[in-house]
């Protein structure tokens, strides 16, 4: 879902860099992406919150393309078409199809996906739908998932549930070139 514009507009680039600088040295970032500029708004959140972003990103015990679809499903969920078109593009990255990609929006029953895939889309739905997971869904993604892996799981869902709100409410607007929802999506 897009609002007309933002209700929050992102800072100018030139002044996101410089406090990219000043909060995180020589991890700056200093990237021009709407989402980072942003959050840039709170300044003390954004220098919070990246950690956990890193972690959930680039060092959870999750493998990346199972993160990858759960993030994807979860934003189709909360309707951040924002957070989709980053997370195709991450997706793609780490080894998802695009006909992977295409199916998330028709959820874990759309034919084409492995059993365990079909496990994953029901946590992350279950997580969404009645904020936790089910005793039979525990079971099936521990068979796989080890304690570190489960709990990346839900941090993952629940970083994510938020992000997509967050980007919703404060109508974080996509760059140019962004992918959007597909197509044949459902309606959210």
């Amino acid at each position: 879902m897009t609002t007309p514009g933002p209700r929050i507009p992102p800072l100018p680039v030139e002044e996101y860099q410089a406090l990219e600088r000043e909060l995180f040295g020589d991890a700056a970032f200093t990237g021009t992406m709407h989402v980072g500029r942003t959050w840039a708004h709170n300044p003390g959140l954004m220098k919070a919150q990246r950690p956990l972003q890193e972690y959930l990103l680039n060092a959870s015990s999750l493998p990346g393309r199972d993160r990858e679809l759960a993030i994807l499903r979860i934003v189709w969920r909360r309707g951040s078409e924002y957070a989709f078109g980053q997370h195709v593009r991450m997706g793609r990255a780490a080894g998802l199809t695009d006909a992977e990609i295409e199916r998330v929006p028709h959820g874990p029953d759309a034919d084409g996906w492995t059993a365990f895939q079909k496990v994953l889309l029901q946590a992350v739905d279950e997580l969404h739908d009645a904020g936790r997971l089910s005793d039979d869904t525990w079971q099936a993604l521990a068979r796989r998932y080890e304690d570190a892996q489960l709990i990346d799981l839900i941090a993952v869902v629940g970083r994510y549930w938020a992000v997509a709100v967050m980007l919703n409410s404060v109508g974080v607007q996509p760059e140019p070139g962004l992918p959007g929802f597909p197509a044949d999506a459902p309606q959210t």
